[in-house]
């Protein structure tokens, strides 16, 4: 069945059912847009969301040493990373369905305008016919009448006997022109008529069967291609199912390793002040006549420090305490176990930076006689500002290192912070050993190259459309040139050299 042949008289149902498949095309693409829209505002909403319960600052930097609050850090890691799986699905949808729909819905408007165009020719020139049809058949009429009439007048004539002979040989004549006329106006009719019924065959039995299969076939391209949009709409999410899928359990497995046990070991570990419990008071028998001291009686309790009562109430800040100066340099203002533990972390911290300082001296040092050596590569006295300043920078920190170590002596004790210091002494010199051999070999030529900062490896396929990005495959190595800054992307350099940015959640890093 076809719409040529069973619809053969229903133009105007055509076209208003072709008009109909249009305007559900438009009203599905406008759909789509919509919805990503939603898309974008949830993702835009989880991101705000993220950011604005996501730890800042010292203390809760602090906090997120306990178990409890890094796992909830990670849930808003993995929603923050679940929000760019939602602006990929807006980002697919708005590319892969409304732009080429668009596009698609502009070329079948033209070619369903040009059909409607052949049928409205093809009624005009049936409809000429038709009227040269009219036309002949008219003039056949009236021609034929006359030429009744003129020769019943011949025939009348001629029985006349008061007519002459030249009447009667005229109204004969008469009468032969008129129906030689009416002959050829019937033959003209008929062949006008052959052409019509011949013109009207070809218009019911090959035009308009042969236009209206066309409308036809693209009605039903125009079908296919919006069944394809479609399934499209439920793919493009389909696809980034199994990485959502992944941020969801990572939100699991950030419920799973929480450890109230650990979190309550660290508790005590940051708090606990080292000090006894104060003893018991003595009882002291006034009844033989025992005067009590004037400046320091027995009945006085000992004295304690007002951090060891744990029930204190917090008053208001006297103005005296207001203006107390700052804590104290070597944490003697703390605790004994935390002082211990702020003096480490201290020492810890300036070894480091001391690290630092003695390899950027080494580097300096190798620049240098690099220099001296080939002078077209740099001026040897350009450097040396920059090696007075790390040596000056060296001298500094060792004498910090070894007040801090001293004050740790004192609180820690003898033997303890002797241990203490030489594992410290011994691991300085480890690290410096470790990275002696960094600066043993310089190229000849120094060139401003960015440097990738890691490695990573691709989870899943990803088509870079978008400008700006680049397309990887699933177990592609990468080469990381820019860490995720929140929005979900990061920077990467492909083993063909191709730079651009990807989605975070597709690579994991090695």
């Amino acid at each position: 069945m076809n719409w040529g042949t069973d619809l053969w008289d229903q133009y105007d149902v055509i076209d208003k059912h072709t008009q109909s498949g249009l305007d559900l095309m438009e009203r599905y693409i406008k759909f789509v847009k919509e919805r990503t829209e939603v898309e974008q505002n949830y993702a835009k909403q989880l991101r705000n969301l993220t950011k604005k319960y996501a730890k800042r600052g010292s203390k809760d930097e602090q906090d997120c040493k306990f178990t409890n609050h890094a796992s909830f850090q990670d849930i808003l890691n993995e929603l923050n990373d679940y929000a760019g799986q939602r602006e990929l699905i807006a980002e697919n949808m708005m590319t892969g369905i409304c732009v080429e729909l668009t596009k698609y819905l502009q070329d079948i408007k033209q070619e369903r305008k040009m059909h409607l165009t052949e049928v409205k020719k093809a009624q005009q020139n049936l409809e000429s016919n038709v009227k040269q049809l009219e036309s002949t058949k008219k003039r056949f009429a009236k021609e034929w009448a006359e030429a009744e009439k003129a020769t019943q007048q011949a025939e009348k004539t001629e029985n006349d006997l008061n007519a002459t002979k030249l009447d009667v040989e005229k109204a004969k004549q008469h009468a032969h022109a008129r129906t030689h006329t009416a002959e050829e106006c019937r033959n003209d009719y008929a062949a006008q008529l052959q052409k019509y019924n011949k013109e009207q065959n070809l218009f019911y039995y090959t035009e308009i069967p042969q236009i209206f299969n066309n409308l036809q076939d693209m009605d039903e391209r125009r079908i296919r291609r919006l069944a394809e949009g479609y399934c499209q709409f439920s793919d493009m999410e389909k696809k980034v199912m199994p990485i959502i899928s992944k941020c969801l359990e990572g939100i699991s497995s950030a419920g799973g390793r929480t450890n109230e046990k650990q979190d309550s070991m660290l508790f005590i570990e940051q708090h606990k002040s080292g000090f006894e419990r104060p003893g018991d008071v003595e009882f002291e028998d006034y009844s033989h006549g025992i005067k009590p001291a004037t400046s320091d009686s027995s009945l006085n309790p000992p004295r304690v420090r007002n951090k060891l009562w744990p029930f204190s109430k917090k008053n208001k800040m006297s103005h005296a305490e207001k203006h107390m100066p700052p804590a104290a340099e070597d944490f003697s203002h703390l605790p004994p176990e935390q002082r211990k533990k702020r003096l480490q972390a201290k020492i810890d911290d300036i070894s480091k930076d001391l690290q630092k300082e003695q390899d950027q001296s080494e580097a300096l040092e190798k620049m240098k006689g690099v220099y001296e050596q080939n002078p077209q590569l740099g001026d040897p006295s350009s450097l040396e500002p920059q090696i007075t300043e790390t040596a000056q920078n060296i001298g500094r920190l060792k004498g910090e290192l070894t007040k801090y170590e001293t004050w740790l002596s004192e609180a820690v004790g003898g033997e303890e912070s002797a241990n203490a210091i030489n594992n410290n002494t011994q691991h300085g010199l480890v690290a410096a050993n470790q990275t002696q051999n960094i600066y043993t070999e310089f190229d000849d030529e120094f060139d401003d190259i960015e440097s990738p900062i890691g490695q990573c490896t691709a989870l899943y396929t990803f088509e870079g459309n978008s400008e700006g990005t680049i397309s990887i495959t699933e177990g592609e190595l990468l080469s990381v040139m820019e860490e995720d800054k929140g929005d979900g992307w990061m920077r990467v350099l492909s083993a063909s050299g191709e730079e651009g940015y990807i989605p975070s959640s597709y690579v994991k890093q090695t």
